[in-house]
């Protein structure tokens, strides 16, 4: 396994999908909730296939297991794959093409950076707490109510920090990190528009870097929408620099007699 997979591995660790079947070194996720009669995905990282080191059977044969297991889980089939990778040139040749037309992007940026030090206190209404709060929620999911689907993959996991900014009672930013052996994976960063522009969200990002230092982590690491400049822009003056990128794969015809 090279470090570009591992890397990919430890992060599918950290954003843990409610139902996951292993498939030789490929995993294939899915974390919906149910709204109506329809079936909701919770971000495309864990309602996609992770696609790196071998399936253990043939590239075809593996696609067709992604997609009844998409189909069985009323998902769209997904493959997500490093960037430039030779799964890709396999991808391509079996039909599949980028997804585009992602809201998100179908391209995205991992970064890697920093820890810091530990034990740095930083800034009194910077904690990093180990359950989410009402307000931690709202900020990162829009709802102090999250659905099942957001619950589990947000809380889930052997260590997970929960960091928030307060001011005069209420959360105005918050963030997520979860240690994966020696990585802290990052996510989630958000800060009140009323508030930004004041080095909240880098402070926020230092508390939880030392946080994670703290709990064995060595580097972080983030996984950024190449069209996301702004956050870009913000992690690259952090320290953090692109690692690879991976990019999210559909099919062109050969899945499209039937719906999800």
């Amino acid at each position: 396994m090279n470090e570009a997979e591992h890397i990919e591995h430890a992060c599918a660790d950290a954003w843990r999908a409610l139902i996951e079947r292993r498939l030789g070194g490929w995993r294939l996720r899915a974390a919906t909730d149910r709204v109506g009669t329809e079936r909701v995905p919770f971000t495309a990282r864990a309602n996609s296939a992770l696609a790196v080191s071998d399936p253990g059977i043939a590239i075809t044969s593996a696609l067709d297991e992604v997609c009844e297991f998409a189909h069985a889980q009323h998902l769209k089939p997904v493959v997500q794959a490093i960037h430039g990778d030779p799964v890709e040139s396999d991808l391509r040749r079996s039909g599949w093409r980028p997804y585009h037309e992602h809201a998100a992007g179908c391209e995205v940026s991992v970064l890697v950076g920093p820890t810091g030090q530990g034990g740095e206190a930083g800034d009194s209404r910077m904690r990093v707490l180990d359950a989410p709060t009402a307000g931690w929620w709202e900020l990162a999911v829009d709802s102090p109510r999250p659905t099942q689907a957001q619950r589990h993959v947000l809380t889930s996991g052997a260590r997970v920090g929960f960091g928030l900014v307060e001011h005069e009672a209420d959360t105005v930013a918050a963030v997520r990190g979860a240690v994966v052996g020696d990585l802290l994976h990052v996510a989630r960063l958000a800060v009140r528009p009323r508030l930004r522009r004041r080095g909240i969200a880098g402070g926020l990002m230092r508390r939880i870097a030392a946080w994670g230092y703290d709990h064995g982590a060595t580097r972080c690491v983030l996984q950024v929408a190449v069209g996301n400049g702004g956050a870009l822009a913000l992690y690259q003056r952090l320290g953090f620099r692109e690692h690879h990128r991976y990019r999210y794969w559909v099919p062109t015809g050969a899945w499209q007699d039937r719906a999800p």
